[in-house]
C-alpha cells in the first residue's frame, strides 16, 4: 500500500499543470478529503499507509480538478468570514472581496438590529454571516434558486443561526410575500454583474461549472443592478441603505443609475483597490 506523503507527492506533481494554482495546497485538500485526515495526521504520520480505495477516490478527485472542476466543488468546503461554509456544484462560490460588503453592512446596521434582507443569497454566506455578527437582527435570505435554498438552510443549521428566515423568489418577489414595502433598515446584495463578453473570457473553472445565472444578468452586466436600484426603495424604510457589490470597471457608471432618489452614496475599494462595495441611503 501506498504511504500517505507518496500519494499526496503523487497528486502534487499531476497538478502541477494546472495554471496559477498551488499544486502542494491543493493536493493536500484532495488527500484530505479523500482520506477523512486532519492536517495533524497528515503532519504527524507522512508515512501512514492508505487503502487502495482511498487511493482512487484521490486520484479521481485529482482527475475531476485536471478537467478544471472548482477546487471548492470537490472538498465542498469554502471559508468566508472564519466560517467554513457547504458549497455544492450549481451554487456560486463564495469569494473573499465580498466579506468586504459583510464588513460594511454591519457598519451601518442599527444598533438595535433591525431588519436585513439579503438578495441573492448563495450558499448564504452573507446571510449567515451577518445573522451570526447581528444576533439581534432579522435577516432574510432570498434566492431564486431551490438548490441554492437548501445548501443555504443546512450551511444556517450547521452554524447554529436561528435569526433567519429563507425566501425562494425572484429578487424583491418574496419580499413582496411577507409584505416588507418600507420595513427594510438595510439591503444587501452580491448581485451578478459579470457582462456576457466578459463571461467568455473567464477561466473554465467559473464557465464552465459554475452557475451562469447568478453571475451574469444580461449584456451590460448592469442589468440585476438596474433592478435592485429601482426595486430597493420600495422596502427599505426612509434612511435605510442600500449595499451592493460591483465588477471591476463599473464604478464610473452606478452615480447615475442611483438618481436623485438615493444620498450619501460612497464606493469603497477592495484590499486590490478595485472599487467594490457600494452604498447607498434612501433619500
Amino acid at each position: 500500500m501506498i504511504s500517505i506523503q507518496a500519494l499526496f507527492l503523487r497528486g502534487e506533481r499531476l497538478l502541477r499543470s494546472l495554471p496559477d494554482t498551488d499544486p502542494a495546497l491543493e493536493a493536500r485538500l484532495l488527500l484530505f478529503k479523500a482520506a477523512g485526515l486532519t492536517e495533524r495526521e497528515f503532519v504527524t504520520r507522512p508515512d501512514r499507509p492508505v487503502s487502495a480505495r482511498v487511493e482512487r477516490r484521490f486520484l479521481k478527485l485529482v482527475g475531476s480538478r485536471l478537467s478544471r472542476v472548482p477546487l471548492v466543488y470537490l472538498t465542498g468546503e469554502k471559508e468566508f468570514w472564519s466560517v467554513s461554509f457547504s458549497v455544492s456544484p450549481g451554487v456560486f462560490i463564495p469569494r473573499p472581496e465580498t466579506e468586504l460588503l459583510v464588513e460594511k453592512a454591519i457598519e451601518l446596521s442599527p444598533k438595535r438590529g433591525g431588519l436585513i434582507v439579503d438578495i441573492g443569497t448563495g450558499s448564504g454566506n452573507i446571510a449567515i454571516s451577518l445573522a451570526k455578527s447581528l444576533p439581534s437582527a432579522k435577516v432574510v435570505a432570498v434566492d431564486i434558486s431551490r438548490r441554492a435554498l437548501k445548501t443555504a438552510r443546512g450551511n444556517a443549521e450547521r452554524q447554529g443561526v436561528k435569526n433567519l428566515t429563507f425566501v425562494l423568489g425572484d429578487l424583491f418577489a418574496g419580499l413582496r410575500r411577507l409584505r416588507l414595502q418600507s420595513r427594510v433598515d438595510l439591503l444587501v446584495s452580491n448581485p451578478p454583474y459579470v457582462a456576457l463578453t466578459e463571461w467568455q473570457e473567464l477561466e473554465p473553472e467559473v464557465r464552465e461549472f459554475e452557475p451562469k445565472r447568478a453571475l451574469v444578468p444580461g449584456v451590460t452586466g448592469l442589468e440585476f443592478i438596474r433592478r435592485l436600484i429601482k426595486g430597493g426603495p420600495d422596502f427599505l424604510k426612509p434612511g435605510g441603505f442600500l449595499v451592493f457589490e460591483i465588477g471591476f470597471g463599473q464604478s464610473g457608471r452606478i452615480p447615475a443609475l442611483l438618481g436623485p432618489g438615493w444620498t450619501d452614496v460612497s464606493i469603497r475599494p477592495d484590499l486590490s483597490g478595485i472599487p467594490r462595495v457600494v452604498v447607498a441611503r434612501k433619500a
